[in-house]
């Protein structure tokens, strides 16, 4: 049996991802619509609602109203957008967060895929929260850069033109204001009562992402450098793409270590006084495309590893 599939906004990064992802699998039978049409709002209130799942890879706005066209029940959506993240009536995409996510995954009709940001920064914070060990009024910063495809098409064509001006050799800080798109869902989903400080930067490459959080044992309920990994360890165990990582013998965490895969690896290190715990994983991986694939297979009932691995 092939499931119908639909990527509306499939012309922007993450839908081109997903299209590569899904284009060769044998259980999956993608629905097109041709450039002259993805404007057409019947023919794609028709698409929406053929398909078993439907992929949003569009604009906040646009996506809210893809919803509206749903009418099939048995249509799933999954939202590449921020704009059901924090939504209560959608499943926030994170199946690593608990057997409770991923069962809640399985059986809904609505998901909202996490962000890439959020996705690094909750695999760290969610599960020191839940354990009791950082308290929720901890004064979480965050610190990540990430690949410039994140930026989407203009960013992308702008360090790719020839010969990149010497603003782009160097890494960025943006986001000046403090107002991050990922913030909201990063404090919800993580359990925290106040928002983070977050700065992020982009660097000169094409994908793969750090976010790293620094923890001070003085400020935590309990907790050093052993427990925190145990933590770590017990909470991933026995899941399939993400874990705790051995640090690398010459002492460097590549921010690209994991692109190209589904993979996150977190790393706990520093002293008695000051921990810092960084996880790795790919924006258009585990940040994008490849955690909406993981989600479709979950709800599908398909191995969550297929085509993934």
């Amino acid at each position: 049996m092939a499931y119908k599939v639909f990527i509306d906004g499939s012309e922007g990064t993450t839908g081109l991802q997903l299209h590569k992802r899904l284009a060769a699998r044998q259980d999956i039978e993608l629905l097109s619509i041709g450039k002259e049409l993805h404007r057409d709002i019947e023919r794609r209130r028709e698409l929406i609602n053929t398909a078993d799942v439907v992929f949003l890879c569009l604009p906040d706005k646009a996506a809210v109203e893809a919803v509206e066209l749903c009418s099939n029940p048995q249509t799933v959506i999954i939202d590449a957008s921020t704009a059901h993240r924090v939504n209560k009536n959608w499943v926030y995409g994170f199946p690593e967060l608990s057997a409770y996510q991923k069962k809640a995954i399985a059986s809904a009709k609505r998901i909202a895929n996490p962000g890439c940001y959020a996705t690094g920064a909750i695999s760290i914070l969610y599960p020191l929260i839940s354990a009791g060990i950082m308290p929720k009024d901890y004064p979480v910063s965050i610190n990540a850069v990430s690949g410039y495809s994140g930026g989407g098409k203009k960013m992308i064509a702008a360090y790719q033109q020839g010969g990149a001006s010497d603003e782009l050799i160097y890494p960025r800080t943006y986001g000046l204001e403090l107002h991050h798109k990922h913030l909201p869902e990063i404090q919800q989903i993580s359990g925290l009562g106040n928002k983070p400080l977050f700065q992020p930067q982009v660097g000169n490459y094409y994908a793969g992402m750090a976010v790293s959080i620094p923890l001070f044992p003085a400020l935590l309920n309990a907790g050093d450098i052993g427990s925190i990994k145990e933590v770590y360890k017990e909470h991933y165990a026995g899941q399939s793409f993400v874990s705790l990582a051995e640090l690398p013998a010459d002492g460097f965490i590549n921010a690209g270590r994991n692109t190209g895969t589904n993979n996150l690896s977190l790393y706990v290190y520093g002293n008695d006084e000051q921990i810092i715990v960084t996880s790795i994983l790919d924006n258009l991986g585990k940040g994008a495309s490849g955690a909406a694939v993981q989600n479709m297979n979950i709800v599908l009932g398909l191995e969550e590893e297929a085509y993934l691995k």
